[in-house]
């Protein structure tokens, strides 16, 4: 799960997957702003099929964090 979204993510930001650490804010790892985090979660609802609080992915944007929101989403 990890790993697509990393893919997802790194191929919307035009960064390198290594970049994006597990448990580092997507801000503070790569300085996404409000905008770029909004397209994330746009392109996380397209490739995963789930609807995400683009509130929610913003205050909790590790990784690992969107992952698990991801997965819970999945598994109703």
């Amino acid at each position: 799960m990890k790993d697509k979204v990393k893919q997802v993510l790194s191929n919307l930001l035009k960064v390198k997957a290594e970049e994006l650490k597990d448990d580092v804010s997507l801000q503070d790892s790569i300085g996404v702003d409000s905008t770029e985090m909004v397209e994330s979660v746009i392109a996380l609802e397209k490739s995963f099929g789930v609807k995400l609080n683009v509130k929610e992915v913003t205050k909790n944007s590790t990784i690992n964090d969107i992952a698990n929101n991801i997965q819970s989403k999945l598994a109703k």
